[in-house]
């Protein structure tokens, strides 16, 4: 499943520069359920998880913070980290409560600091440089474990 990733993983490690409202679950189409199937209760499927997903997750917060801050202190975003978020979104969870998690976490990052931070302080700054830090090392973690 990693393999997919990889190309986000080495953007990322190399340091590339609002919230992800827009990255909701895409919709279903409605279809009729067959009858036999109406009849029995459908058994709840746990989402697969692989177990590097608490670094996925924190990452995201990351990469969310990183969004905010970056737009604050160094002017008009690119939009860098945002593309890096949707392309994680794309390789690891295209959809259901894995992507859901991904982007709340996202979205955590963004708006934690969107809360505190209304112009370009030197915390804002070492918070930023700290952030890059420990998302290059949760990158370089999960690439020498899991990527083939």
């Amino acid at each position: 499943m990693l393999r997919r990733t990889a190309p986000f993983l080495v953007a990322a490690a190399l340091g590339l520069a609002g919230p992800v409202d827009a990255w909701s679950q895409p919709a279903r189409p409605q279809t009729a359920a067959p009858p036999s199937a109406a009849a029995q209760p459908a058994a709840p499927q746990a989402p697969l998880q692989a177990p590097y997903d608490p670094q996925l997750i924190r990452l995201a917060e990351i990469m969310g913070a990183l969004h905010y801050l970056r737009t604050l202190c160094d002017g008009p975003e690119t939009g860098a980290w945002r593309r890096e978020m949707q392309a994680l979104l794309d390789a690891e969870a295209p959809g259901g409560d894995r992507r859901e998690r991904l982007v709340q976490s996202f979205n955590h990052g963004y708006s934690g600091f969107e809360r505190t931070y209304r112009t370009c302080t030197p915390a804002a700054r070492l918070a930023t440089r700290r952030f890059v830090e420990e998302g290059r090392r949760i990158v370089v973690d999960i690439s020498s474990r899991f990527v083939n």
